[in-house]
């Protein structure tokens, strides 16, 4: 088991937030499917910790790289989703752990700008960024279930404008320098989260809508996944690299957020036009969380074989 700690690469932070952002997608299919998707973001958490816990050094040589460091705080904004599954069973807990996750994530955000933008250089800019300065959005998400409207209405206003600032430097440093190394590729996908993010952010915590602002969250969400969706068999084709983690949360807050719309535009305007584009992404996200699960099943166990081989083998070669 120490041996899975130690191969548990830290972008599997991603797929732990894919999870727990799955579990709220499908929860009106049932909360059992919701608790199950919970459970297993859990388990990954768990090597997260295990990896944190014996291979210290490991853990901190791979935060050294940019994108690594940047595709953490995913970890921090899985524990403010996972709060929320626990109201039912104890608020106060629940609610001190949702707070925990914000304080988490805000440290994280202040280490990495420390880290990497005090020596800013833009070819160490990824999509990656989005997650450490829009990812606190996730608690505007589930703010009204704490009853902190107002805290997640000012979440809110912090990751908006840091996606708008970042929108612009990303798209230029991804379209325009380019040199995306193949094992990169993925983060490509994280486009489509902030747009997502956003919008879900902005439907859960504010009662009364502005249009304007709806709308525009409404079409760079559309405009995001179409393009993402579009790129997507490019970078499936790379192989798997720990970065796809990278397919997850993006399409399941994308679905989220383009469900939030839908019934909005339903009840306010009977528009039903996104029903079946929302259906759509919904599927494709779902799929795409439990085909990066088995992929990453796949990956550690024979990580792990491997490595006790070697030992083994070395410690044979010893004797």
């Amino acid at each position: 088991m120490v041996e899975i700690f130690k191969q548990t690469p830290v972008p599997i932070a991603g797929l732990m937030l894919g999870l727990a952002g799955t579990g709220n997608l499908i929860l009106s299919y049932g909360s059992h499917y919701r608790y199950l998707a919970g459970i297993l973001a859990v388990v990954v958490s768990l090597l997260i910790i295990g990896k944190i816990i014996f291979a210290q050094k490991g853990f901190i040589s791979e935060l050294k790289n940019p994108i690594i460091a940047s595709v953490a705080p995913a970890f921090s904004m899985a524990v403010i989703i996972l709060a929320s599954y626990l109201i039912p069973f104890t608020k106060q807990l629940a609610l001190y752990i949702w707070y925990g996750g914000i304080i988490l994530h805000s440290l994280l955000v202040i280490l990495f700008s420390i880290r990497f933008l005090l020596n800013f250089d833009l070819k160490k800019v990824y999509p990656s960024y989005f997650i450490v300065y829009v990812g606190i959005v996730v608690a505007s998400v589930t703010a009204p279930a704490f009853d902190q409207i107002q805290l997640g209405q000012a979440i809110f206003w912090f990751g908006f404008i840091a996606y708008m600032l970042l929108l612009p430097i990303v798209t230029y440093r991804v379209f325009k320098i380019g040199e995306i190394k193949k094992p990169a590729l993925p983060t490509i996908s994280i486009f489509t989260a902030p747009a997502g993010l956003c919008l879900t952010g902005y439907m859960n915590a504010f009662p009364d809508k502005n249009m304007l602002i709806f709308g525009w969250l409404l079409l760079l969400t559309l405009i995001m996944i179409i393009a993402v969706t579009i790129y997507l068999p490019k970078m499936l084709s790379v192989g798997f690299y720990p970065s796809y983690s990278a397919f997850t949360f993006p399409f399941v807050i994308t679905a989220m957020g383009l469900k939030e719309a839908t019934e909005f535009l339903k009840l306010k305007f009977g528009i039903s036009l996104l029903n079946h584009p929302t259906q759509i992404v919904e599927a494709l996200a779902v799929t795409l969380v439990i085909f990066v699960l088995l992929k990453y099943s796949i990956y550690l166990t024979q990580n792990s074989k491997e490595k006790i081989y070697q030992n083994k083998k070395a410690a044979s070669r010893q004797l």
